[in-house]
């Protein structure tokens, strides 16, 4: 790989979510921010809403490396198509209730009230976050709900926080499910990134991943990049890893546009802007113009043309 031909300790634009790499920018951090102190003021349900690869995800293990734990017990639920005994049963284990899987429905509730009650008397609190939670069934999320009914006569017993896509609006819209709707405090939406974050972001991945030359992304490779991924950071960290490669193919330690425009053809669902495509359409004829013409001159001397 190219980790040794820049100098670097490992690579920067996997797409595995990696908290060290987190987005120190305003959209990502504000979102922190926002669900750090909504926790702290005890509400009950807090949503944040993203595209796909806006970084959710990594938002999520963010705010669950924020949670102090000595005060706070946290149960994640990162794939939340569960039926309403299974959502259950998996928060009692998460929370640490005994033989969470051998009581009965009915018993489980009582045990989840009971172990909610000693975390608040030991002046701790506690929170569900719900990742991808637009694919929860409506009746799971019904569930839900009602499980947050189990309060003291002065607090919420737990809270929840649910990260989703746009299809999370449009679930929580329903008849059905306004009572929880209206239970929602805080909200968040996560932007995608503008063009001058997407060369902050880039910047910033690779000398967090050990990168300490000049730029590495040239000024046209990183707004060629923001243009053709629109700004979502996982489509940005596929064309940045890409674009890394072909450099590294040729033997060369900065990024331009010609690298990206080959990242962005090897990606699937991702189409070369226009001005790109004129550069490479106008760097691929001025090539073909500059053999012509080296064969013109040669035939030429050898006098084999007037």
């Amino acid at each position: 790989m190219y980790i040794e031909h820049f100098g670097m300790r490992e690579l920067p634009f996997t797409l595995t979510p990696n908290t060290r790499f987190f987005l120190q920018l305003p959209t990502h951090q504000e979102a922190l921010n926002l669900l750090l102190v909504a926790l702290s003021s005890g509400d009950g349900f807090i949503k944040v809403v993203g595209e796909v690869g806006t970084g959710k995800t990594m938002l999520c293990r963010m705010l669950l490396n924020a949670l102090e734990k000595e005060s706070c017990v946290s149960a994640y639920l990162p794939n939340p198509y569960l039926s309403p005994e299974a959502l259950r049963r998996h928060f009692a284990l998460e929370i640490g209730v005994e033989n969470a899987l051998q009581l009965r429905d009915f018993e489980l509730i009582t045990r989840i009230n009971e172990r909610l009650v000693e975390i608040a008397k030991e002046g701790r609190f506690t929170v569900l976050i719900v990742d991808e939670a637009q694919a929860m069934p409506e009746e799971t999320i019904e569930a839900l709900r009602l499980l947050t009914n189990l309060e003291t006569e002065s607090e919420k017993l737990f809270q929840v926080v649910l990260f989703g896509q746009p299809e999370l609006d449009q679930l929580l819209a329903r008849p059905s499910l306004r009572q929880l709707k209206q239970r929602i405090t805080f909200s968040s939406q996560l932007q995608v990134l503008t063009q001058t974050a997407v060369a902050q972001y880039l910047e910033q991945r690779a000398s967090k991943a050990g990168y300490e030359g000049l730029s590495l992304f040239s000024k046209k490779a990183a707004s060629l990049i923001a243009k053709a991924s629109g700004g979502v950071p996982r489509l940005v960290n596929i064309l940045a890893h890409k674009s890394l490669m072909s450099a590294y193919g040729k033997g060369e330690r900065q990024i331009n546009p010609q690298h990206v425009v080959h990242a962005i053809e090897d990606t699937e669902g991702v189409k070369v802007p226009r001005v790109a495509s004129g550069l490479s359409w106008w760097l691929s004829s001025a090539l073909l113009a500059g053999v012509c013409a080296g064969a013109a001159y040669v035939l030429s001397v050898r006098g084999l043309i007037g």
